[in-house]
């Protein structure tokens, strides 16, 4: 059964709602010691970097996830938010990050020069991803990978091997990640219709 962490940010009942609509079950997980009970886990997100990182730490979450995906190997997603947490900081905030992934948070450019259109921010609404790199989330060989996006800073890795897919608006940057059985995207897929879904579809199969 797969864990949508529940810490306080975001809505982990619209990504258990994606899952149900695949008949794959789900359960919300509200306390860190419910992490054993769950084979893989998803961190859902929206909002600013140092609170999502403060509300992991307030609430006991920290060493429980380094135990469950780093020292067990759980497969772990993180969306949005939760994909920014993967890396070391945000220029954002101050706080350090989760990092597993050598990865900075970065805002994105809103057009400073003169002659530059200004970017509305926050990026919102559909945008194509280009996947870079054979992963079990995001396949070569389908036709088009369209997701929805709501955000305003985009995670930066300092290794290009760990993005597997990247997205323009008004810069190229990485919006979906992987180092070895942890997954970041930083478009929402249980908003993101069939291309959403295929994509947990697939995170569901990963053992």
């Amino acid at each position: 059964m797969i864990g949508i962490i529940d810490y306080g940010l975001g809505n982990p009942g619209s990504v258990a709602n994606a899952f149900q609509r695949l008949h794959i079950p789900t359960g919300i997980c509200r306390e860190p010691a419910e992490l054993r009970k769950f084979r893989s886990l998803i961190l859902p997100g929206v909002g600013a970097f140092d609170a999502g990182m403060q509300k992991l730490a307030d609430k006991g979450w920290l060493g429980p996830l380094n135990k469950a995906v780093l020292e067990q190997g759980k497969p772990f997603l993180g969306i949005c938010l939760g994909m920014q947490m993967l890396g070391t900081r945000s220029e954002e905030g101050s706080l350090p990050g989760l990092g597993w992934l050598d990865a900075v948070s970065c805002r994105i450019p809103s057009g400073d020069q003169p002659l530059e259109k200004p970017l509305r921010l926050p990026h919102m609404g559909w945008n194509e991803v280009q996947i870079t790199r054979l992963n079990p989330v995001l396949a070569l060989d389908e036709p088009d990978h369209r997701f929805y996006f709501v955000h305003s800073y985009h995670l930066k890795c300092l290794h290009s091997e760990n993005a597997i897919g990247k997205t323009c608006y008004g810069i190229e940057f990485d919006s979906a990640v992987q180092r070895d059985h942890i997954f970041g995207t930083q478009f929402h897929p249980e908003k993101s219709h069939k291309y959403g879904l295929r994509l947990l579809a697939s995170f569901a199969k990963i053992e």
